[in-house]
């Protein structure tokens, strides 16, 4: 299994999240983000199963996940037994 990085947020503190992040083996994406503060009232109108968490991104980050689809796409293995290969 990779992780592949397929973007960062530019202007984030220290350079670290927001985070999108590529699973060669689940092939999903995993986004590294801010924990939700106050969650009791900005989250009561989602029901979140016990297994599952909410984050928290900025809107500016959105701009960037369709090149970084894009990419992942345009690389996608042929088959699930074949390993997706990024140029980072």
């Amino acid at each position: 299994m990779a992780l592949y990085l397929l973007c960062k947020d530019p202007a984030s503190p220290n350079n670290g999240s927001p985070t999108l992040y590529y699973d060669d083996e689940s092939r999903s994406f995993l986004l590294q983000g801010w924990r939700v503060p106050d969650p009791g009232s900005r989250l009561s109108g989602i029901a979140i199963p016990e297994h599952e968490t909410v984050v928290e991104f900025p809107s500016r980050l959105l701009q960037l996940f369709p090149l970084a689809v894009g990419a992942t796409q345009a690389d996608a293995p042929a088959s699930p037994d074949e390993p997706l290969r990024m140029d980072e």
